[in-house]
């Protein structure tokens, strides 16, 4: 719970990368090492205590009036060992920020490029990567535009699009946080927003969550691992009153 939580990741900290595996430059996409968890520390047991919701259904998040997501997102593995892609200008923007599984991995300002090239030095297996667009370079979560899609190498080491179908379920224990701040994506917490394992869900992934509502995929925690979400409640008592439930989620 929300008082028991090693706060989340910052939206303008970079995580580390420097502890995962260097890929020999012979390795398939198949051969990569398997992607962890952003935190290391010793993770508790969080049981299933029980609890209830706030009785009041989270609506859908909206994210129509933000700049659209970068598109025309090409490239792949390469013989070296590293995932180097490139994509499009979106119209209005003047920075940009990658992502893999929720890590910050790369910042590009706009000097009027044609196109923009992200390079991950060291891959993992199954990586979501993902892209959004910037009106201005100060990372306000007004400026933060639409989260991509995911992007995953595919048999032939390149980089295709991936979500997950709508309709697929997620039997999950649910927990509540009310942290009052940027989310690790870089939109503002508030109600609608959770934190998933973005190595398993992609940011940007809608799910229904039965006594919350409907949640968006816009952050990361240090406790969110494996087959735990974490639904965001107004500060109050709402988030203990929740407890750990477990629940069948649905994408939609």
């Amino acid at each position: 719970m929300s008082s028991n939580r090693i706060r989340r990741a910052s939206a303008l900290a970079f995580l580390s990368l420097a502890a995962l595996v260097t890929v020999p430059s012979t390795a398939s996409a198949a051969a990569l090492p398997a992607c962890q968890h952003f935190y290391t520390g010793t993770i508790p047991e969080r049981g299933v205590s029980g609890g209830h919701g706030p009785g009041v259904e989270a609506p859908a998040y909206s994210v129509s009036s933000r700049l659209p997501a970068p598109t025309g997102v090409s490239g792949g593995l390469g013989a070296d060992g590293k995932v180097t892609f490139t994509f499009a200008k979106v119209p209005g923007a003047v920075a940009y920020r990658a992502f893999r599984n929720g890590q910050a991995l790369q910042w590009i300002s706009d000097w009027g490029q044609p196109s923009f090239l992200v390079t991950d030095p060291k891959p993992c297996q199954n990586a979501h990567y993902q892209l959004y667009a910037m009106k201005a370079e100060d990372n306000s979560a007004a400026s933060l535009g639409q989260i991509s899609t995911s992007f995953q190498l595919n048999a032939a080491n390149r980089l295709a699009p991936f979500s997950i179908p709508k309709g697929t379920t997620y039997n999950y224990r649910v927990s509540a946080y009310n942290d009052v701040a940027q989310t690790a994506l870089g939109y503002n917490a508030g109600s609608g927003i959770c934190a998933v394992d973005a190595r398993i869900i992609p940011w940007g992934t809608r799910l229904f969550v039965p006594g919350y509502g409907h949640c968006y995929a816009a952050d990361i925690g240090s406790w969110i691992k494996d087959d735990i979400l974490d639904v965001w409640l107004p500060p109050g008592n709402q988030a203990d009153n929740w407890g750990i439930q477990r629940l069948n989620l649905t994408v939609e």
